[in-house]
């Protein structure tokens, strides 16, 4: 079976981010270039997130970041429509999301907490499930959800078990792909748990979400199906930068090597 490859397009602050310094117009051109890298590259997905914006609001985001975010997911749809499209808005505004995705034609949403709660640096962060499938109903968006489980930049406080909380985001919140991730961003994931989440054999894909690098990415693979990369693409390794060429294709050429 062929393993999904999604990177990730970080988005640098947006306008009315306490960090916002660039311009839409540069800030699409910058998304564009890492999009078609990533494209021609081999990748199959790719995801749009607000990763500059911090510090991140809870649950829902400014109406300026969901427009910017809206052009930029259109903009990318049209200069690199092969690739799958997510939308993750930081750090759960998956209202927004859906609306986003639903809007510029994208193919899944990321929710980094989509059942239970989790403890996080924004506070405690509450599933919004029955809200997100709802709108997608109303919308009749075909907009896959990816639900985090054990999210990284937090600590469940309802699931002491990762089984637990991907079994209810599968089973009662209707995920349709599960994403296992380290304590934060860039840091490998335990592939214990990748296994044992796999091994509840739920019907759905289980992704790993971070800390995924040439070294390790036989094994990681290995453990799932498909990964998500967004650190290990950019130049110098810092993941606020560019996607850099020459990574994105060793990185694919190794995956499917």
């Amino acid at each position: 079976m062929t393993k999904l490859l999604a990177g990730m397009l970080h988005l640098p602050p947006l306008p009315g981010a306490p960090l916002g310094r660039s311009s839409l117009d540069a800030i699409e051109k910058q998304v564009l270039a890492d999009a078609r890298i990533l494209l021609e590259a081999g990748f199959d997905a790719a995801i749009l997130e607000n990763y500059g914006d911090v510090p991140f609001f809870k649950d829902r985001v400014e109406p300026v970041t969901v427009a910017s975010m809206t052009r930029l997911a259109a903009a990318v749809r049209g200069e690199a429509g092969a690739l799958r499209l997510g939308i993750n808005v930081l750090r759960n505004d998956t209202l927004s999301a859906l609306a986003i995705a639903f809007a510029a034609g994208a193919d899944f949403i990321r929710v980094n907490v989509h059942v239970g709660a989790t403890a996080t640096d924004q506070g405690v962060i509450e599933g919004r499930a029955a809200d997100t499938l709802r709108l997608r109903a109303a919308l009749g968006a075909e907009v896959a959800i990816w639900s985090d489980v054990h999210v990284k930049h937090g600590r469940s406080l309802a699931h002491p078990s990762i089984e637990g909380e991907a079994e209810d985001a599968v089973l009662r919140g209707l995920a349709d792909a599960l994403i296992v991730s380290g304590r934060a961003t860039g840091e490998p994931a335990s592939l214990e748990e990748v296994r044992l989440v796999k091994a509840l054999d739920l019907g759905v894909p289980v992704y790993v979400g971070s800390g995924v690098n040439e070294e390790n990415l036989r094994e990681v693979l290995a453990s799932s199906d498909g990964v998500i990369v967004g650190t290990a693409l950019k130049e110098g390794g810092r993941t606020a930068n560019p996607v850099e060429r020459d990574r994105a294709l060793r990185f694919v050429e190794k995956a499917r090597g």
